[in-house]
């Protein structure tokens, strides 16, 4: 797949690497060509740098992992998303999200042309994204939206990234629930003091 990453700092930057290794093409979609986040991830394979809609008219899924302050700015210089995949990583934190929207993914819906948008990569640390792997067994990744085709490919990603499962949680009324399952990740290990290194993995009997 070609992958445009909006956002090369800790999470975007996992993620491209993964998916590099995986031999998907990764076009980071940057604001200043020069400078940027993540100049080293263009060591990895298949991986390039462009302006923001250069990345995303090279691209069939984009991947939007900014701060969620910036998610009405990022959405709208993205250029035209007809028909392309948008995955949304951002997450609001004790209130700083987007101005007048609840999620971020709401925000990328009402200004973009897409409404293939998925919530996902978004309930864990980006440690997590690098290694998903805690002794023998691979935790798991989640995901939200309407669109089954999306939600089709965000699998694939996850798997692709070595996630053991991405269960889907529903449809966009479960944007906000997975911000909160976020919460819940950031507050075990931030403010409980867990640290970094834990995940979720769904266990069945």
């Amino acid at each position: 797949m070609h992958i445009a990453i909006i956002g090369t700092g800790n999470l975007g930057g996992a993620l491209a690497t993964r998916w590099a290794q995986k031999g998907h093409h990764i076009h980071l979609g940057v604001q200043d060509m020069q400078s940027f986040k993540g100049k080293e991830l263009l060591k990895n394979t298949h991986t390039t740098v462009h302006p923001i809609q250069e990345a995303v008219q090279l691209s069939g899924v984009i991947l939007v992992a900014t701060p969620a302050t910036a998610a009405v700015e990022v959405a709208r210089s993205l250029g035209d998303t007809t028909g392309k995949i948008l995955i949304d990583a951002m997450n609001v934190v004790m209130g700083r999200g987007p101005v007048g929207f609840g999620n971020t993914a709401d925000a990328i819906l009402a200004n973009t042309a897409t409404r293939d948008v998925v919530k996902s990569f978004n309930t864990t640390g980006f440690n997590n994204m690098l290694n998903p792997i805690y002794d023998d067994q691979s935790i798991d990744m989640f995901m939200a939206g309407d669109s089954k085709s999306a939600k089709e490919t965000v699998r694939q990603l996850a798997l692709d990234a070595g996630f053991g499962e991405c269960y889907d949680v529903g449809g966009n009324d479960r944007f906000a629930l997975m911000e909160q399952f976020a919460f819940f990740w950031i507050n075990l290990a931030m403010f409980q003091g867990q640290g970094r290194e834990i995940g979720f993995k769904l266990l069945k009997r």
